[in-house]
């Protein structure tokens, strides 16, 4: 048991040994914000200090999406960003913002050698008020069918948010929880701006407009439009039907009237085949022979 728990100990002093190179040999980096929003056409500034580098080589990345850019290298501005950002050993600054540089920035230390390493990341978010919304609303909705109303802004940073009007009433987002909506049935997505009847009611009648906000600047709306909840129109389904069934009777019956008339038939024989004609021979002197009948198609 003893050499079992001295082989046991060794072990673990090597593992602690280990864990205190790795420590070692990473630096300290930090900043005095993790997210920044900033007005569009603004500055900015994305700090990151750092310590434990004998000879700090600072990078910054920058990612929105699938996108990856590289705005410092090896202590210097890249080209695509030097006329709008200027590094310092504190961090970078955008003499002016646009809402295309929204997205995360990545503050990169490490030594000449690359034996200290460190990094730490900062959200810029550019803020930018929404955009006049675009809707899709049908004129008329069938009672007792599916009607989706759909709203939609592309502008706004952060994404907006939406909300919907009916007669310029504020739809709650549960319409049992209101008197004026009790009768109707509809679920309502603030995120994507979907607002969907399921079934329509002879009550959702009405002007319909859509309200896009993101906390900054004025909250913008959409234009309203009307939607009219009609019942199925079963007299006029049946009288297109039976409209259909005359119109193919009679074509049946001029069909049936051409064939009774030989209408086809003639159209047959008028169709002339190919037929042979014989020219007689012509004279033709004593023993000289040629051909001299033909046939002609």
């Amino acid at each position: 048991m003893g050499t079992e728990a001295r082989a046991g100990r060794k072990q673990l002093l090597l593992f602690t040994s280990v864990i205190l190179c790795s420590a070692l040999s990473r630096g300290a980096v930090y900043t005095s914000d993790r997210e920044v929003s900033v007005a569009e056409n603004k500055p900015a500034k994305l700090s990151c200090s750092y310590s434990g580098f004998s000879s700090p080589r600072v990078e910054w990345k920058f990612a929105q999406g699938d996108i990856t850019s590289l705005v410092c290298y090896n202590n210097k501005i890249t080209a695509s960003y030097e006329d709008r950002v200027t590094f310092s050993h504190s961090g970078i600054t955008f003499h002016s913002v646009t809402r295309k540089d929204t997205g995360t920035y990545t503050c990169m230390v490490s030594d000449e050698g690359g034996n200290t390493y460190g990094e730490v990341t900062v959200k810029l978010v550019v803020l930018v008020p929404p955009s006049k919304p675009t809707v899709s609303i049908p004129s008329s909705a069938t009672i007792g069918s599916r009607a989706v109303l759909t709203c939609s802004e592309k502008d706004g940073s952060p994404p907006s948010e939406f909300s919907w009007y009916k007669d310029g009433v504020m739809m709650p987002t549960d319409p049992k929880s209101s008197r004026a909506f009790s009768n109707s049935s509809y679920s309502l997505d603030h995120k994507t701006g979907e607002l969907v009847f399921n079934p329509v009611s002879a009550s959702d009648s009405g002007e319909y407009m859509c309200q896009a906000q993101n906390g900054h600047g004025t909250p913008m709306r959409s234009d309203a439009v009307r939607m009219e909840a009609a019942e199925l129109n079963v007299g006029g389904i049946v009288a297109a039907v039976l409209v259909t069934l005359i119109l193919l009777g009679f074509l049946i019956l001029g069909i049936w009237f051409a064939y009774r008339r030989g209408y086809f038939d003639r159209t047959k024989k008028g169709t002339s085949s190919k037929k042979a004609i014989y020219s007689q021979p012509s004279a033709r002197s004593e023993g000289e022979f040629r051909q001299t009948s033909s046939f002609l198609v």
